[in-house]
């Protein structure tokens, strides 16, 4: 029995090594949020943990000036939404969201929305657009459905995530997903620009460059992963 502590000290090692690397640090936490400053002080791991708090997260977004609505609760199997709102008119800074009608959005995906218009579409429609953006068209929010060749839920099942289709400017020109992201020189610059802000306030952001599915919009969402928050930018 005496060689057993030795016999330890040579197989406790080589198990811990065999077993992998460490799991990942876990992403510091940004400064407390606040939706009037500007975007690059917020980060997706901030906004996520906005769904904790949505008396507080609704107060920031009003705060911020933006008309919120809140959205009656549904309940649908294994879906639905409780603390979702809209904005009011579908009034998004600057541009209007089309046919808001029935458009609920889980807070955090909001606080990210309100300042991706401001300060990531906007300056980059006018840098490389010349002209501001007026209306964004999109796809939905809220659907009871699993991911594509996945059998677990969307965060669409939870009016957790948008997906954005495209664009009309001031000067009277519609921007689409599916033929702007080959398109003129200007039009690709624009749309490369407004889904590289996207990834650094959404959990989620998928353009058309991550798959046919999502050839024609950008899937935005805020996908709470945990401690070991990873933003997908694809």
């Amino acid at each position: 029995m005496r060689g057993l502590p030795a016999l330890l000290a040579l197989v406790v090692p080589a198990l811990v090594a065999a077993c992998g690397r460490p799991p990942p640090a876990r992403l510091p936490a940004g400064p407390p949020v606040d939706l009037r400053q500007p975007a690059d002080r917020a980060s997706p791991f901030e906004l996520v943990r906005l769904r904790d708090d949505p008396q507080r997260c609704r107060a920031l977004l009003e705060a911020a000036g933006a008309r919120i609505e809140a959205v009656e609760p549904v309940t649908q199997g294994a879906c639905g939404h409780r603390d979702a709102l809209r904005f009011a008119g579908g009034r998004l800074g600057s541009a209007r969201l089309a046919g808001t009608v029935d458009l609920p959005l889980a807070c955090p995906v909001a606080a990210a929305l309100l300042l991706w218009e401001r300060d990531v579409l906007q300056p980059a429609a006018r840098r490389h657009l010349g002209s501001p953006i007026t209306r964004i068209d999109h796809f939905g929010s809220y659907a009871c459905r699993g991911i594509e060749s996945s059998a677990r839920l969307s965060e669409h099942a939870r009016a957790n995530a948008i997906d954005i289709a495209g664009f009309h400017t001031a000067d009277g020109r519609r921007i689409t997903l599916v033929e702007g992201w080959s398109g003129d020189r200007a039009t690709r610059a624009f749309l490369r620009a407004a889904r590289d802000g996207a990834c650094r306030l959404f959990a989620t952001t998928l353009s058309p460059d991550a798959d046919a599915a999502h050839r024609d919009h950008f899937h935005l969402d805020q996908a709470d992963r945990g401690a070991h928050v990873r933003a997908i930018c694809r």
